[in-house]
């Protein structure tokens, strides 16, 4: 098999890839600025995206990962051994606990802040990283207090429910009582 390679005349690779895959907004934007850069036959940016890896799929993913990273401040382009974008490590990470729960917020280099929630129903759960692909927010406060705000609702959902297997009445009601004491705590900090 032939080793991909995005040239000067990728168009038609582009056009079969656009047809033969279910590609989402992003990727069809990307590869409408791709096709753009190779009709103005622009060598020096085809090979900037060329560079984020070896197939369409992967430079797409790669890309859209970068232009992410960009806006916490994060502007290194590296790869892993696999050649998928290197997850930039967030500066001052916390991780919160609440019971068996956590949040996890951490910053940019340029301020911007983000949250992961970590989710404990009893046996049932959630988890997801803390990544450039969060929402972002000003500051540590907003971050924090949008991440407590999304787990009282999370954990509130499931107060009552008749599976005390996966949602266990006790751990949900302690958790709510740990962000209710958290929300306590930020106030206070606010009021000094």
């Amino acid at each position: 098999m032939e080793k991909f390679a995005l040239t000067l005349q990728s168009k038609n690779e582009i056009i079969s890839y656009q047809a033969d895959n279910h590609l989402t907004r992003y990727e069809l934007e990307l590869l409408a600025e791709i096709s753009a850069v190779i009709e103005n036959k622009d060598a020096e940016a085809l090979a900037w995206f060329a560079g984020f890896g070896d197939s369409f799929r992967q430079i797409l993913m790669n890309v859209r990962e970068h232009r992410e990273a960009l806006e916490f401040g994060f502007t290194e382009i590296a790869f892993n051994q696999y050649g998928w974008f290197a997850a930039p490590k967030f500066m001052d990470f916390e991780e919160i606990k609440l019971e068996q729960s956590s949040i996890r917020i951490g910053h940019g280099p340029n301020g911007v802040w983000a949250y992961s929630l970590s989710c404990n129903y009893g046996t049932a759960g959630s988890s997801g990283p803390l990544c450039v692909f969060c929402t972002k927010y000003p500051n540590r406060e907003a971050a924090l207090s949008a991440a407590l705000g999304e787990m009282k609702v999370k954990m509130s959902q499931y107060i009552g429910n008749s599976d005390t297997t996966n949602y266990k009445q006790d751990v949900l009601q302690k958790t709510l009582k740990a962000i209710a004491s958290c929300e306590v705590s930020m106030v206070q900090l606010t009021l000094f």
